[in-house]
């Protein structure tokens, strides 16, 4: 097994960022799989979005990094997560350049709808050169 292998293993066992009791965890997340190659989709730029429901635009709330384990911890704290919809953006591009890669997807956004905000919402990507998915997780 090679040492950039073990070192994303480790990664999975003891995460770089997780999150403390003294830190409240974010009541959204997400997590990029790489499933061409079987491992996180570190270093992607993300953003997140909620739609006003009057006017229909969209207002950046946060841009972030997914870190060695593909998570971005912190995405939105309790007080900003209210009911609407929102959107994630990701950049899959700029990820499958930066291993020297093309891909047919240069971004992928993810819109879906937060009914009862105190509720966990999980919104991983699963991800390829060629094909995406995503589901509501917990």
């Amino acid at each position: 097994m090679s040492v950039s292998r073990l070192q994303q293993l480790k990664g999975h066992i003891f995460p770089e960022n997780k999150i403390t009791a003294m830190a409240a965890p974010s009541p959204l997340s997400t997590h990029v799989l790489n499933t061409a190659m079987g491992v996180p989709g570190s270093n992607m730029a993300l953003s997140l979005y909620r739609q006003d429901p009057t006017t229909n635009t969209w207002s950046l709330l946060t841009s972030g990094t997914t870190n060695a384990d593909g998570r971005c911890p912190g995405l939105i704290t309790k007080e900003m997560f209210i009911a609407g919809v929102y959107r994630l953006h990701f950049e899959t591009a700029l990820y499958w350049e930066s291993m020297g890669e093309t891909c047919f997807y240069p971004y992928v956004e993810i819109v879906f709808t937060i009914i009862d905000p105190g509720q966990k919402h999980h919104v991983p990507l699963l991800l390829s050169r060629f094909s995406y998915s995503t589901y509501r997780g917990s």
